[in-house]
């Protein structure tokens, strides 16, 4: 299961899965994408034998709070987990622990974590084509690993890093330190724009208005999505608390983070 808008954490996710599939013998293999809003309508219900792979990207240090009513509604029957969050390069914080503390206390048994790296969905640049191949063989690896955890029945705290109760979330400042306010941000629409409507399609708030692509009738939680996926470079940011912020994330977090494994 994941929520990917730009992709990134399905890439990952992916090749974690298919190493999974390999090396266990598993009857069905089902994939749940909850990247638009008309699947978090109905909740999901896990038996003691399913194993749940879940991921979600990282939004300012925690797990999206527009995730949260639908995550609480995955429930488990003591069924094994994987949490695995995914992070611009800056840091995750304490979205991994959030992410764990939530299937726990939803009935699952979590028996592996992670945090990886994906292209910041504000930048072109900030972890730029990340999961790359280096990410993706450490996917492969980890895959491994849970096998043979699931395989010879290991018992083993996790350990798993993050606070609880759990940080703020991170608020981006301006040039003397007074704290930015990006929520009500919203992507603009320029004139190449040639109506396509993949931005309609692939918004995962289903917040833009299909006859004027220009409008948002609902919130924009800056994913990236609508930016990175036209066909035409039609939809940009120009609001300049949010361009500063995007331009102090990509000069502060130019040094590569590494995925963090816990089993």
């Amino acid at each position: 299961m994941y929520f990917s808008a730009t992709g990134t954490t399905k890439k990952l996710l992916d090749e974690i899965a298919d190493k999974l599939l390999k090396n266990i013998d598993i009857l069905n293999g089902d994939r749940i994408d909850f990247t638009l809003p008309d699947i978090r309508k109905n909740s999901v219900l896990f038996s003691k034998n399913d194993i749940l792979l879940i991921g979600v990207p990282v939004y300012a240090g925690r797990v999206p709070n527009v995730l949260l009513k639908y995550l609480n509604s995955i429930k488990g029957e003591r069924s094994k987990a994987i949490p695995i969050v995914l992070y611009g390069n800056r840091n995750y914080d304490d979205a991994l622990i959030e992410l764990n503390d939530i299937l726990s206390n939803n009935g699952f048994d979590v028996i592996a974590a992670a945090s990886f790296i994906g292209e910041h969905s504000f930048s072109y640049t900030l972890a730029k084509n990340r999961p790359d191949a280096s990410d993706l063989s450490i996917a492969r690896d980890f895959g491994d690993e849970i096998y043979n955890k699931i395989k010879n029945n290991i018992d083993k705290d996790l350990n798993i890093k993050g606070i609880n109760p759990y940080r703020t979330y991170y608020i981006p400042k301006d040039e003397v330190g007074n704290p930015v306010d990006i929520r009500r941000v919203i992507p603009k629409t320029n004139k190449t724009c040639i109506d396509c409507k993949i931005c309609v399609e692939i918004c995962p708030m289903g917040s833009i208005d299909y006859q004027d692509v220009s409008t948002l009738n609902g919130i924009c939680i800056k994913c990236g999505a609508c930016i990175k996926r036209c066909p035409t470079n039609s939809k940009y940011f120009d609001n300049e608390g949010y361009l500063r912020h995007k331009r102090e994330l990509e000069d502060e977090f130019k040094e590569r983070k590494s995925p963090d494994i816990f089993i």
